[in-house]
């Protein structure tokens, strides 16, 4: 599976969330590759390239928010409320 995130990925606060979304997925035992992704909403100066940075993001969703997680079966779960809680109903092991 692919947990795709802005460029802070888990090293953003707890609250932020692509960080919650990778803690929810780490609590749940699942081993992921994450796929960090340039162009923040509240950073203004990468507008400009943000199409760009996030078209594969856009290709798979039809948006260019993220967290989403790609699963192994090509399902796409889009948001770090509900990847906490695919996380939750599918435990690892």
């Amino acid at each position: 599976m692919v947990l795709y995130t802005c460029e802070s990925g888990k090293t953003a606060p707890a609250m932020h969330p692509c960080a919650k979304a990778a803690k929810a997925l780490e609590d749940a035992g699942h081993n992921y590759e994450m796929k960090m992704v340039k162009g923040g909403t509240l950073k203004l100066w990468t507008w400009p390239s943000r199409g760009r940075d996030r078209a594969e993001i856009e290709r798979l969703t039809g948006q260019r928010y993220v967290p989403i997680l790609v699963l192994d079966d090509g399902e796409i779960v889009k948001g770090s409320g509900t990847i906490a809680q695919w996380a939750r109903e599918h435990p690892s092991g």
